[in-house]
């Protein structure tokens, strides 16, 4: 499988020209055969965006007909304004910011499909040495976030959920690339974010995972689903096998990478620019092995659902934040267009490889 950068397609596009951007898998299948979908994963290409390119790779997309281009993202809110536009026809994005989306813009609903993340990477860092050994004892202290952080938004729920006033801790705002840098010169006593951002970044600045005291969110009593997969609802309705195809060769390709993490790791590399650090990417893969996709949850269900009570409690929990009526799951989560669960099962653990 080759990589190469490419111009944005038409969806009947056939072999893009090149321009910097985007990412689309060569198949053994000629392009003009193929569907080109657009697939925005709400950031640049990741380590854990390794079941794309490993399914890309190993050509399961082109068995459904489809050629995927993966469009880089500017984060979760932005995916979600995109796939409602027609920019890309599927999206990784956060379904809570999707709720609050759809209330805004109930003409142009968007709709999940799949949900891959089954916890959330919503965290807060500090430096062991601040002797910040609780969230309680976040009160009063310098907690710093990009203004339009997904965490730092929900800060008032986990607030409520450690039993502390939201206003007892002061909000320091800065740029993204600065917000670890903000915490190592000690501007601030703590960070909000993504763990798999927050890690990879820290351990550049020379601050290894046993350094740091991490609080995750769903270990303290706001249990949220991470990314799901999006899609526009009327896209969804005149496009069903498209999106099943597109949910089927996912998922292969993600359980090929818990098996192998590995060749998972490598096909994300082989698919990124030149400016991608292995080290970062590896770790932000163990991150989602680990804590996001392997859960007690996805080893009894599979992977992709959900469960209705957790998903209707978390709902509850954020449509205060977002000032909207929570909306029924069936508003917000579509399970009619995934596989089988017999085809989404975690592989066998004895058949699943470390990433060392």
């Amino acid at each position: 499988m080759l990589l190469s950068s490419c111009q944005t397609p038409t969806p009947e596009a056939t072999a893009p020209e090149a321009s910097p951007g985007t990412t689309t898998a060569a198949s053994p299948t000629a392009p003009n055969e193929l569907r080109t979908i657009k697939v925005n994963p709400s950031w640049l290409l990741q380590g854990d965006n390794a079941p794309i390119t490993l399914a890309s790779e190993k050509g399961y997309f082109a068995e459904e007909g489809l050629n995927v281009v993966i469009e880089r993202g500017y984060g979760s809110a932005k995916t979600i304004t995109d796939v409602a536009a027609g920019t890309v026809e599927i999206g990784f994005g956060d379904m809570y910011s999707m709720i609050e989306f759809n209330a805004k813009n109930p003409n142009d609903p968007v709709v999940a499909v799949a949900v891959p993340y089954n916890r959330s990477p919503f965290a807060i860092a500090t430096l062991s040495t601040n002797g910040i050994a609780d969230p309680k004892a976040l009160q009063g202290k310098k907690l710093g976030a990009p203004a339009g952080d997904a965490p730092r938004k929900l800060w008032p729920v986990f607030a409520e959920q450690v039993g502390i006033p939201a206003d007892s801790v002061e909000w320091i705002t800065m740029e993204p690339k600065l917000r670890e840098t903000f915490l190592v010169k000690g501007d601030v006593d703590a960070v909000s974010g993504f763990s798999t951002s927050i890690l990879p970044a820290l351990a550049k600045a020379g601050k290894q995972e046993s350094d740091l005291t991490m609080f995750y969110y769903n270990d303290f009593g706001l249990d949220l689903y991470g990314n799901a997969i999006v899609v526009k609802k009327s896209f969804l309705e005149q496009n069903p096998d498209v999106v099943r195809g597109f949910l089927r060769a996912y998922f292969r390709g993600m359980q090929d990478v818990i098996k192998d993490p590995a060749a998972g790791l490598a096909s994300v590399m082989k698919a990124g620019d030149s400016l991608m650090e292995e080290a970062s990417e590896k770790q932000r893969l163990k991150i989602a092995l680990e804590r996001l996709w392997v859960t007690p949850e996805t080893e009894a269900n599979g992977l992709g659902g959900i469960d209705p009570a957790r998903f209707e409690q978390t709902i509850k929990q954020v449509a205060g934040v977002f000032e909207v009526t929570p909306p029924p799951i069936s508003e917000v989560f579509d399970d009619s267009y995934l596989p089988p669960a017999s085809e989404r099962g975690l592989p066998p653990a004895g058949d699943r490889q470390p990433l060392n």
